[in-house]
């Protein structure tokens, strides 16, 4: 009865009456759920009835939330909400239009209605109450004639409050009970398959039927062991012996063929002892093999650790020569200067060059007599030999020419405001020289984030590095020594944008960005040439790169750009 008592107590705590409705409007007077009803006035059982002016013009009930007319009329909330929403809304008392902004809350009405005295709610069911409509709520949290759910959550039953004591403790179906055999509490309806599957007090019957009538179900296991009439399995059945009868033959046979079983169990054990010589021997012949195995190890470690060191010996010639290679587009400004006075210096020998061919062509037109004078054929020969000098330089001058265009184009791929655009060529066949091992990675032209800036390069993997190696195309990004690092802040810490550039006209560019770690020796002050790289091993699927519109005529392009925007003047 004490667990009954204390649900209703809870009931008298927590439980608010079915909802008449929930209020629907944010202007709604402030209320507990299911007080206000759902649409229009309300509908309860007033002691006198209430005069016209508490009624709604709409709905023709006492007024809930009442809101009054430019024309004095008045409504419930939800009922001038439903005249709003009409074209050309008019009052229904006078036919006179409506204005939204022309309507106002009854304070004043509101109160007098809340006054107004009623019955209690649950008055069918015997409560005689009477209370003001405002009261409604506090009472229904404590009339004994009101309805309410079991609190138990599998029971759907309602019944009024003060028949909740004794629904909990008789009638519910749900209610707690405890078992009169092992004292396990338990829902009712719970109890009796509790009885016939679980409870390990309750009395069984011995499935082999013997003198044994009621068994605890705990004990039924071991006395299962113990049954005269059970069946069972003699235990020398692992070494051959088939025997199967009761419990009380089992005893007789394990008596009579204890001589038997013995005899088994020696031929077992001779069995055993064969077979363990067997695995001895094929232990030993293994064994004979391990040294050779050993030293077969030692020598392919040693050939692996003599290849690496040759990779990494080959990999640091090659970074060496593509620094070497870099370094050469930095003195390009200066030969382009030089290139200068280069063609100027070939346009001047042109003209040499045409002078001399029109003397050639005046001295030919002369008399042989007057050709053969001291003074001209020494002239002639002066000019040939001049002429024959700057042959010679112009022939030199051509070859550095040459070498200076290839600078200069170098030179002029060169960006200064912190962006890079890289073009690759013929990828097939590079991406080929990737695979077989022959060139595992390639340097972009060096770019700069200004004129006295970073000096930084892009480094590539077409078949992968590391985790992406056969599957992605790697990108890195690589801080070099420059000639200004002296003025600039370090470690390097501006934020750094990957890119592989869309050839199509959806240019979906792939991207990745990161801002350098601090800590990282790939972002401090170069010592060497260039830093470690950093970046994506996982930049690009290659088989996104290259079922895509990525590549083009055999060509991929890669943006990379550093952000300029906080970095100081040096």
């Amino acid at each position: 009865m004490s667990a009954g008592r204390n649900v209703e107590q809870q009931i008298a705590l927590q439980q608010r009456p079915p909802s008449l409705a929930m209020p629907s409007m944010a202007q709604r007077p402030r209320a507990e759920p299911g007080f206000l009803p759902q649409h229009g006035g309300f509908r309860d059982h007033f002691v006198t009835t209430p005069e016209a002016k508490y009624r709604c013009e709409s709905c023709r009930l006492v007024l809930c939330s009442p809101r009054q007319t430019e024309c004095g009329h008045r409504f419930c909330e939800s009922c001038i909400t439903d005249l709003l929403s009409k074209p050309n809304p008019i009052c229904p008392a006078d036919l006179e239009p409506l204005f939204e902004d022309k309507i106002f809350r009854d304070v004043c009405c509101n109160r007098e209605i809340m006054a107004l005295k009623v019955y209690c709610r649950s008055e069918k069911n015997g409560c005689k109450e009477q209370m003001s409509l405002q009261q409604v709520m506090d009472h229904l949290e404590v009339c004994p004639y009101f309805e309410v759910p079991c609190p138990l959550g599998k029971c759907k039953e309602k019944m009024m409050r003060k028949d909740m004591s004794e629904h909990l403790s008789r009638k519910c179906k749900h209610r707690e009970i405890t078992c009169e055999f092992c004292n396990h509490k338990m829902a009712l309806t719970e109890l009796q398959k509790h009885k016939d599957t679980v409870c390990p007090a309750f009395p069984v019957a011995c499935p082999n039927h013997c003198s044994f009538s009621s068994i605890l179900r705990s004990e039924l296991s071991s006395h299962q062991h113990d049954c005269p009439k059970a069946q069972v399995t003699c235990s020398f059945i692992r070494y051959g012996c088939s025997f199967k009868g009761l419990n009380q033959a089992m005893r007789e046979h394990e008596s009579s063929f204890a001589s038997e079983h013995l005899r088994m169990m020696a031929v077992r054990n001779t069995t055993l002892e064969a077979k363990v010589e067997d695995v001895k021997s094929e232990l030993m012949e293994r064994y004979k093999v391990l040294p050779s195995l050993s030293s077969r190890l030692a020598e392919v470690e040693t050939q692996y650790e003599e290849m690496r060191e040759k990779n990494r010996q080959l990999e640091q010639k090659l970074v060496s020569m593509q620094m070497l290679m870099s370094s050469h587009s930095e003195k390009l400004l200066e030969v382009e200067m030089e290139l200068r006075e280069l063609r100027a210096m070939r346009e001047e020998v042109e003209a040499l060059r045409g002078s001399v061919e029109n003397m050639r062509s005046i001295v030919s037109s002369l008399d042989p007599g007057r050709v053969g004078s001291s003074s001209g054929s020494h002239t002639l020969g002066s000019l040939e030999q001049q002429l024959s000098r700057h042959d010679d330089l112009m022939s030199v001058h051509d070859i550095r020419l040459a070498e200076m265009d290839l600078k200069l184009q170098v030179l002029e791929t060169a960006s200064f405001n912190g962006t890079l655009i890289w073009k690759i060529r013929d990828y097939k066949r590079r991406k080929q020289e990737a695979v077989a091992s022959k060139t595992l990675s390639l340097y972009s032209q060096p770019f700069y984030t200004g004129y006295f800036g970073y000096k930084m390069c892009a480094r590539v993997y077409l078949n992968g590095d590391g985790m992406g190696k056969g599957t992605h195309l790697s990108l890195f990004f690589v801080v070099m020594r420059g000639e200004y690092d002296a003025l600039l802040p370090w470690p390097f810490k501006q934020k750094v944008t990957l890119m592989l550039m869309d050839q199509g006209p959806a240019r979906k560019h792939l991207g990745d960005a990161f801002k350098p770690d601090p800590n990282s020796s790939s972002f401090r002050r170069p010592t060497a040439e260039m830093n470690i790289a950093s970046g994506c091993p996982l930049f690009v699927a290659q088989t996104i790169l290259e079922n895509g519109t990525y590549i083009k005529d055999d060509t991929i392009f890669i943006k990379v750009t550093v952000d300029t925007s906080d970095l100081p003047d040096p």
